[in-house]
Parts: C-alpha cells; sequence; structure tokens
C-alpha cells in the first residue's frame, strides 16, 4: 500500500472534520451544492462516485466467472453470506438496535430512515476495496476477481428486489423507479463504460497499457471518496455537531454486522475444507459493504439530510479501521485455520498403524 492508502483512516477523518466544518461556517453554499440534482440525484456527488469506482471497474475482467469452478466451495460460502444472510441480519440488527434498544436516544421522525440506511448499506457487496484488503490479507486474486465479478452481475438484478423487499418490511414506501435508475446510474453504466475502456487499452496496447493507465489512476478513486465524503458530512455537519450521540448508536449495528459475517464467512469456508487464500477474501467480501452505491441510493431515495444519508455515511467512516481489523484477524488465524487439516490427518496415522 503507498502512504496515501496506509494512511487513510486519519484522511476520512480529516475530511469528515472539513466537511462538518464547512457545512457548519458555509451552511448556504453547500446547500446550493445539494440542490444541484437531476431526478433526485446530485450530479457533484455523482461524479464523484462515477471517478470513485470506474477505476476500479476497469481492473476487473469478468471472463474471469469461467473460473469460478475452481473454488465453487468458497464462492457458495460468499455468495450465501452476501445475498441470503447480510441484508437480513443487517434488518433485524437494525431492527433490534435502532427501532427498539435505541429508540429513546434517537430523533423519532428518523428511526425508519436510519434502518433504511442500513439496509442499503448492507444490500450492496463491497467491489472496490476489497482488492486492497484481499491483497493484505494474501488471498487468492482470481477468487477475489471471480467473486467481484460474480457479485457485480447479481447486484444489477438483484439489489433493488431485496431492498423493495425490506424496506417495504420497514414501513417505508419505496420509488421503486428512482431505485431502478439509482441502480442503473451507479452499477450499470460504470461497468459498461469500464469494460469498453477496458477492452480499448488492453487492445492498443495490451496488459502494459493497461497497467500504465491503472497507476495513473490509482489517486483518482481514493481522492474521489475524500472529496465524496467532505461533501457529505457538510450537507449533514449541524446533524452531526448537534447529535454526535447518534453516530454511535449507529455505529453499533454496522460493527456487529461485519464481524457476525465475516466470522461466519470464514468459518463455513474452514468447515467444508476451503484454503485460506481464498477463505480470507471470501470473508473480507462477506463483511464489506459496495457503500459508494448505499450513500448514493440513500440520497436519491430519502434526500441528502436524511437518517438515511447519515447511517450510509457512518458505514463510510469505521468501513476502513474497521475492515484492516478484519486483515489483521484472518492474517493472525491462519494457523488456527490450517490446524484442521493436521488435525484431520491424525486418525488416518492411528488407523494405518492398527
Amino acid at each position: 500500500m503507498s502512504f496515501f492508502e496506509r494512511f487513510l483512516t486519519l484522511w476520512v477523518v480529516l475530511c469528515i472534520a472539513v466537511g462538518v466544518a464547512l457545512g457548519h461556517f458555509l451552511p448556504e453554499v453547500f446547500q446550493a451544492i445539494g440542490r444541484a440534482e437531476i431526478a433526485k440525484v446530485n450530479l457533484p456527488v455523482a461524479v464523484l462516485i462515477w471517478l470513485m469506482i470506474v477505476p476500479m471497474l476497469i481492473r476487473i475482467d469478468f471472463a474471469a466467472l469461467r473460473r469460478v469452478a475452481e473454488h465453487w466451495r468458497g464462492i457458495g460460502v460468499t455468495l450465501f453470506v452476501n445475498w441470503a444472510v447480510k441484508p437480513f441480519s443487517m434488518a433485524a440488527l437494525g431492527w433490534l438496535f435502532i427501532g427498539y434498544l435505541f429508540r429513546p436516544l434517537l430523533p423519532a421522525g428518523q428511526i425508519d430512515s436510519y434502518i433504511a440506511g442500513l439496509i442499503l448499506l448492507a444490500a450492496a457487496p463491497c467491489t472496490a476495496m476489497v482488492f486492497v484488503w484481499s491483497n493484505l490479507a494474501r488471498g487468492e486474486p482470481h477468487f477475489t476477481l471471480s467473486q467481484v465479478a460474480l457479485n457485480d452481475t447479481i447486484m444489477v438484478v438483484a439489489f433493488a428486489p431485496i431492498v423493495g423487499l425490506l424496506l417495504g418490511l420497514s414501513s417505508i414506501t419505496v420509488p421503486w423507479d428512482t431505485l431502478a435508475i439509482s441502480v442503473g446510474l451507479y452499477i450499470v453504466v460504470p461497468v459498461i463504460l469500464a469494460q469498453l475502456l477496458r477492452h480499448a487499452l488492453l487492445h492498443a496496447g495490451a496488459e502494459a497499457r493497461l497497467s500504465a493507465f491503472l497507476k495513473r489512476l490509482e489517486p483518482v478513486s481514493l481522492v474521489a471518496l475524500l472529496l465524496t465524503l467532505i461533501l457529505l458530512f457538510s450537507f449533514q455537519g449541524n446533524e452531526i455537531l448537534a447529535q454526535p450521540l447518534v453516530i454511535a448508536l449507529i455505529a453499533v449495528p454496522i460493527l456487529i454486522q461485519v464481524y457476525f459475517n465475516a466470522g461466519l464467512a470464514y468459518f463455513l469456508n474452514r468447515l467444508f475444507g476451503e484454503q485460506h487464500c481464498v477463505a480470507a477474501p471470501s470473508a473480507l467480501i462477506g463483511a464489506s459493504n459496495f457503500f459508494e452505491l448505499a450513500v448514493a441510493a440513500a440520497i436519491s431515495l430519502f434526500g441528502f439530510q436524511s437518517g438515511a444519508a447519515l447511517a450510509t455515511v457512518v458505514g463510510v467512516l469505521i468501513e476502513v479501521p474497521v475492515m484492516l481489523s478484519v486483515v489483521f484477524i484472518v492474517n493472525r488465524s491462519q494457523d488456527w485455520y490450517e490446524r484442521r487439516a493436521t488435525q484431520s490427518s491424525v486418525p488416518q496415522s492411528h488407523g494405518a498403524r492398527r
């Protein structure tokens, strides 16, 4: 990781502080930026989100889907956690903590909106930062690429129905057209453009040209992320200063969800005999979120000043330090993970002696 990436948590904190300060001292300016929208989609934020995700999407070779069969157990575990467990466990945690346990401590009018933000956050598996986490955990690169490509494909058709189902259960009216537009704008169109650009670069100069182009783009995603944080927290600045407790309370179900899903994926991979180099990225993919899409969908559906937007931004706030802690756990537990194979060979030895 570069110096900039190693200290990403510090830059995130600084950008949050800058955003809150700007929103507090220059509210008119950022309210004007917030009104620059078409069909509930803020144009400045949309541009920044594209800058965040397109460089990552260019890295993805969707032809890698044909290699899914090589790691079918890890793929199966990750798909199960991503699509059958994570959205529903987050909804349950949101209803438990935000809707019940923390309800007396939160603004009554924002309870449902906070829960909606948590659901949006959990319904989209991470596609960008996973490559960083997998590299830090010494993950099998083909597995990571195959899983990300498969998740992106599924997300195009599954994100809106899952979110709509769970938001409906939360007694929130879902503008399906806006949700569908968000999926198209933040997944389908960027994926198509990124793959066209990837094909053009490979055709013009093979892997060398693609690698050189991606190297020049490396800072773009992170800078766009930090600028997006400044904008988002400037829109929420006064509310954050007025209610810092809200941030801490919203973070509780997110933290529980991350560690629960990471642990579940890691344990299931071990149970089914998958290699550690596959189990590690499987746990990381199962735990992390595509927060760029979640933030965009929350803004599109509920607006900048909503509790849903704030909840997804809290996810951004804790994503980096929490995922680094998961990387540390899977790396430190590798001996424990691989001990099962050693133990299972002991009875066979006894049997041979008999």
